[in-house]
């Protein structure tokens, strides 16, 4: 019952936000959407934990250790940038078309609705159409504030991401194709997982290679990931949150499917692919961080090293490695949600987002520079953060199974990485103050986000409960063998 109430209850909300006279409330009955959201997929990770798989809607909505977990992810961000919109809205001097509140909430709920629905789809085409809808909602969201730069980055992603998903179209219809070679009648991860050692390779082959370029162009993977730092220069702070916290995951979640139903084909070995892509996205990202001016866009490519580093997890091979890249995606849902929402205020405290016009963050507005400092640290890997965490048992799984170059490798690029962005945060919290930069009151309800956000942050940074080591466990055994 729980899985169609997650994809209802954002459809009625997207409905409500633009009725009259109901959508000046359109923002809170987001929230409490969100929040209703949330608690049902906490329902839903219960039931997967005590039954390792349910279902509903007659076969068509399934959920196991692995989907159940992005589900969780995106419901709590979700909850987390509605709130945040909440005061991000009420006090941005964006454009007036920032003011339709209604507007904005409809297409934030129509965005979580095909989200959601990505993990929870049995069906591959429908899990196509759903992760393609993610595109269609969000661009108008990228493009909110009507700028010029806005509108351009939201073209960019659009027509960039759609091209991919037609990449991957074809992967899907080379899979759908074998299917039918095998006799199967259903579309489904499971039942390819079960006919994976008969379809023929000539098929299965093509149709991964499609899948893992197409989508990883939704993913941000090298080279596919240019629109990604100019879609999170333009788009608002908790929209961000969105794109870089968690859609990049639902995309990921299905080329992760795909890996279980190959390495189930005898012969058939996709990790060098995996390794060669996330070192390559890895690297790219650590030397763009060198050099990045703005502050949002030093996060977005911190999402293409992350994105790299869970591909690369995947494919060092093994169930501790596995469970560190569910581990990684977690960590990384929580940590970049917490950075964006802290660039989201130094703008609105600053009114610019180039890193060298704001200075001094930490006299003149430490309510800015105390959550950019811990935004920096956590998605940097500083202890106690769960990034920290998530990157040593990589780095431990990569050892274990001999990887010793493309650890060393990793290694560094981590450290390059954290150095490139305290650098540019510690710029900005500490010296001569920027006069364009005004103590102000933050709004409460993005303090608010700020709080719960952290709250996870620093606990699964400290501890893991048992259920959830167990969940990311059937995650990871969802991976792949």
């Amino acid at each position: 019952m729980a899985l169609p109430a997650i994809l209802l209850i954002p459809l009625l909300a997207a409905i409500l936000a633009v009725i009259e006279p109901i959508r000046r409330w359109s923002d809170w009955i987001t929230v409490l959407a969100m929040a209703a959201t949330l608690c049902l997929s906490l329902v839903a990770a219960w039931d997967t934990l005590n039954a390792g798989q349910v279902s509903a809607a007659a076969g068509w909505l399934a959920c196991d250790g692995l989907g159940v977990v992005i589900v969780v992810l995106v419901a709590f961000v979700g909850f987390t940038s509605s709130l945040f919109s909440v005061g991000y809205l009420a006090r941005h001097d964006g454009h007036s078309a920032a003011r339709d509140l209604g507007g904005y909430f409809s297409l934030f709920n129509l965005f979580m609705l095909s989200m959601l629905a990505v993990p929870l789809m049995a069906n591959v085409a429908l899990l196509w159409v759903m992760l393609e809808l993610t595109t269609l909602f969000s661009a108008f969201l990228v493009g909110f504030n009507g700028t010029p730069e806005a509108l351009e980055a939201a073209w960019k992603y659009a027509m960039l991401t759609t091209l991919g998903a037609i990449v991957a179209l074809l992967g899907v219809l080379m899979l759908y194709w074998g299917t039918r070679v095998v006799g199967s009648e259903a579309f489904t991860w499971n039942q390819l997982i079960s006919t994976a050692s008969k379809m023929p390779p000539s098929l299965v082959w093509p149709a991964f290679l499609l899948i893992l370029v197409g989508f990883g162009t939704k993913v941000g993977l090298v080279p596919m990931h240019t629109w990604l730092p100019d879609a999170h220069s333009q788009a608002p702070a908790p929209i961000c949150a969105l794109l870089s916290g968690v859609e990049t995951s639902t995309a990921l979640y299905v080329i992760l499917r795909l890996f279980s139903v190959l390495s189930r084909i005898p012969g058939s070995e996709a990790r060098p692919w995996f390794l060669a892509f996330g070192l390559l996205s890895v690297a790219t990202a650590t030397l763009l961080l060198l050099h990045v001016r703005d502050y949002k866009r030093m996060f977005a490519f911190s999402t293409v090293e992350h994105m790299g580093i869970i591909l690369l997890a995947v494919g060092l091979g093994g169930a501790d490695a596995q469970f560190a890249a569910v581990y990684q995606i977690t960590a990384h849902a929580l940590a970049k949600s917490f950075c964006f929402f802290a660039a989201g205020i130094v703008l609105l405290l600053a009114g610019n987002q180039q890193i060298a016009a704001v200075r001094g963050l930490a006299q003149r507005a430490p309510v800015a520079a105390v959550p950019l400092l811990a935004g920096g640290l956590a998605i940097t890997g500083m202890p106690p953060s769960p990034v920290f965490i998530s990157e040593l048992l990589i780095i431990r799984a990569g050892l274990e199974r001999g990887h010793y170059v493309v650890v060393g490798i990793l290694a560094v690029l981590i450290v390059l990485g954290f150095a490139a962005i305290m650098r540019h945060v510690t710029r900005m919290s500490f010296g001569i103050p920027s006069v364009t930069t005004q103590p102000a009151r933050m709004p409460r309800t993005c303090l608010a986000a700020l709080a719960i956000t952290a709250l996870p942050l620093v606990l699964l940074g400290l501890y893991l409960p048992i259920g959830l080591s167990v969940l990311f466990q059937l995650a990871g055994s969802a991976i792949g063998p």
